[in-house]
């Protein structure tokens, strides 16, 4: 659980400062589920230029509380939490000094997105948060206020976490946290897990991520796990004592992230990814008379295929699909095998290219459609999906047929903008896998999905 803050001050000579606003917004790492925002009356004077930079005047606190009437709610929705801020380092120092004036020790341990945003986003000219949030294309309201910076915080450190391929912040807080016995019921820990798409993390009980899996139940698909007797299961059960969970709003996110995890944290209990995942490939070839012909094939290391498929029977089923959806004939995409007409073209269901009726330009044609949609060999485009929430959109980005990473928006100009886009998105390997992740959803029909071409 996080605590992120913001903290406006007097400013003044070093630890004479006081508090004039403070928001804090209590994330669980995936939603706010609780805030308190409120000015804050010093006592003391507010310098010139912080009343320039933030509108906070003397006048404004005359009625506002004093420190020691807002302190329980502070330690109350920062318990057991860690504190987040932009540069940590200040608002957690004036957190400590106003409660040092009242005789309370306030102990809590800090993450700056500073420092993590260096991190996982290098390269920046600057780390300031209006100049950081504009690169990233994260809207602010009541810039230099608390409520406003403190909000924008949340918002950069939700992109923080989704850039954190290595879970390194999910394990730096297991570590800062007491973790609770293996005994604990297994049941217990599934119970923040949604019933939604997304992917899952066991922890163990010294932070290490153990497994990683993907579901479009995440909380069905862990209690199987916790329910489970086979031998890995079992293993699992006894060594996980905490669940963390990525929603993604869809399963081609879902399936990404789960491969990128896998690769990166190699996990103790995840199978080593096979390297005959997929073993067959559609691939197009133009005979002696001109016409385009498609097969399903073996893959070939050294050609360029199509798209591909897990085995040849479901290379078939989609080629059957694609016969009737893009008016194909049998025999120039192997499925009968016949020196004359095919059995379509008796029962009028081809055009006749098969016995050179129709001319290889207008066969063609249709092929070009349908290599078109399933080939992204040398394409720019996005793919566009349901996000996580009402009015989030996922992206995935291709790059001259590659894949360049993916991420969430949630203001078209996020996506109309490249330098915002490819600052946003998390950036993802281009193996096999994961084009076979993408053909393979590219070729199923989701209502919700969107291709944009660039």
């Amino acid at each position: 659980m996080y605590a992120i803050l913001d903290i406006e001050s007097t400013g003044g000579k070093y630890n004479e400062e006081g508090i004039t606003e403070i928001a804090i917004y209590k994330f669980d790492g995936h939603e706010v589920v609780d805030q308190f925002i409120s000015l804050v009356n010093p006592e003391r004077k507010i310098q010139s230029f912080v009343v320039g930079l933030t509108g906070i005047n003397n006048e404004m606190l005359h009625h506002a509380p004093k420190f020691y009437e807002v302190a329980k709610r502070i330690v109350e929705i920062t318990e057991g939490c860690i504190i987040v801020a932009h540069n940590a380092k200040f608002d957690y120092r004036m957190l400590r000094l106003e409660f040092d004036r009242l005789g309370y020790n306030f102990d809590r341990k800090t993450l700056c997105t500073v420092k993590l945003s260096k991190k996982l986003l290098p390269g920046f000219d600057s780390y300031s948060l209006g100049k950081l949030v504009k690169k990233l294309g994260i809207p602010i309201t009541d810039r230099h206020r608390a409520s406003g910076d403190a909000l924008a915080t949340v918002k950069l450190f939700k992109l923080l976490l989704e850039k954190d391929v290595n879970k390194e912040i999910i394990s730096s807080n297991l570590k800062l946290n007491s973790i609770s016995s293996v005994d604990q019921k297994l049941i217990r820990l599934i119970d923040d897990l949604p019933n939604a798409v997304g992917v899952y993390y066991f922890s163990n009980n010294k932070g290490d991520i153990i497994y990683v899996g993907k579901s479009k139940d995440m909380k069905k698909r862990a209690n199987q796990h916790f329910t489970s007797d086979a031998p890995k299961s079992k293993e699992i059960q006894e060594h996980v004592v905490s669940v963390d969970f990525e929603r993604t709003g869809n399963e081609l996110l879902a399936l990404l992230k789960e491969n990128q995890s896998i690769k990166a944290l190699k996990p103790k209990f995840n199978s080593a990814l096979k390297k005959d995942l997929f073993t067959h490939g559609l691939y197009a070839f133009t005979d002696h008379n001109g016409y385009v012909n498609l097969c399903i094939s073996k893959i070939k290391p050294k050609e360029n295929y199509i798209t591909s498929f897990t085995n040849y029977q479901q290379g078939k089923a989609f080629m059957e699909r694609a016969l009737e959806t893009y008016e194909l004939c049998q025999k120039l995409t192997g499925l009968h095998k016949t020196r004359g007409a095919c059995f379509n073209y008796t029962i009028k269901q081809c055009h006749g290219a098969c016995v050179e009726e129709e001319t290889p330009e207008s066969y063609n044609e249709r092929v070009k459609q349908l290599i078109d949609f399933y080939d992204y060999q040398n394409k720019n485009m996005i793919i566009q999906d349901r996000g996580r929430h009402h009015g989030e959109k996922s992206v995935v980005l291709i790059e001259n047929g590659e894949l360049t990473g993916a991420g969430y928006t949630e203001l078209n100009f996020q996506i109309e903008n490249m330098s915002i886009l490819k600052n946003i998105i998390n950036p993802m390997p281009n193996d096999r896998d994961a084009q076979h992740i993408i053909q393979s959803y590219l070729r199923k029909s989701h209502k919700t999905m969107k291709i944009i071409n660039f």
